[in-house]
């Protein structure tokens, strides 16, 4: 499992990250996602810890404390939704738009 940590400022890096939860136990990965755009973090980030009991009590300790800035969200992390591709256009499996079927004149 991981934690997600929101309301990032978005001078962080992952080394403060990984500095910051280290006082609550060993940090095994931190993600920080960047915007394609302009490279800079999003404003969120993920962290794994070695323990279950390790997160838990980053997660009491941080959740809400000023950090940087700003307050700050942290809670488990929810397992990523799969997204189906995208077909364009939005308007059902074939892209011809409209429903109700051929029982009309034209």
């Amino acid at each position: 499992m991981s934690i997600y940590i929101g309301n990032l400022s978005y001078q962080v890096t992952e080394d403060d990250l990984r500095m910051a939860f280290s006082e609550y136990g060993k940090v095994n990965r931190v993600q920080l996602p960047t915007d394609r755009e302009t490279g800079r973090p999003r404003g969120f980030a993920f962290v794994e810890m070695e323990s279950e009991s390790q997160e838990t009590a980053a997660i009491e300790a941080l959740d809400g404390a000023e950090w940087m800035g700003r307050d700050l969200k942290v809670n488990k992390a929810k397992p990523r939704e799969e997204r189906s591709p995208s077909r364009g256009g939005g308007w059902g499996n074939n892209n011809r738009g409209g429903g109700g079927g051929r029982g009309g004149r034209y």
